[in-house]
């Protein structure tokens, strides 16, 4: 499929609107992150853009499409380690973004000196990002048995996923 060119840059908190108007839906599923499906936009706001580091839109056709933050995954002798969440907009699916996002994530952490890459809670149904991250180079780490409970399929496991970056 052709598709346009994605431009990542940083967040600046007038993107705020179109940020949450990409997490709310996906957030409401509920089948992919263990935040809250009741989220309101204060908190959402604190966990995505306060809390991290750096959060970050991808662009497309001048609208955000997706989303990503970059944090340290624990406090001190932990802190070489980073942890990263992504959203993309669900109309914008299958175009390349989260790739697009996760590379740019990659080459971001380096700069950062961040050592390696850690995802906490990837969510073993969701095969598309478990695909997606093995290609990008993470290894499962561990499984946490029945660690998510999904709306529609009930407790699933979650997946810890890792890649040293060096």
């Amino acid at each position: 499929m052709q598709t346009n060119p994605i431009s990542i840059r940083r967040f600046e908190e007038q993107d705020w609107p179109q940020v949450w108007g990409v997490l709310e839906p996906v957030f409401r599923q509920g089948q992919t992150y263990s935040f809250p499906s009741e989220i309101n936009a204060s908190e959402a706001h604190k966990a995505w853009v306060e809390i991290p580091l750096c959060t970050y839109v991808a662009e497309m056709d001048g609208q955000v499409v997706g989303t990503y933050y970059i944090k340290p995954n624990q406090p001190g002798q932990g802190g070489h380690v980073c942890n990263c969440g992504y959203v993309v907009a669900t109309t914008r699916r299958g175009r390349g973004i989260a790739a697009g996002m996760c590379r740019h994530s990659l080459a971001e952490a380096r700069t950062q000196g961040f050592k390696a890459m850690q995802y906490n809670l990837v969510v073993s149904s969701n095969e598309d990002a478990v695909h997606l991250w093995k290609k990008m180079g993470f290894e499962v780490a561990g499984r946490l048995p029945k660690a998510f409970k999904h709306p529609q399929l009930g407790y699933v496991d979650a997946l810890v996923m890792y890649q040293w970056l060096g």
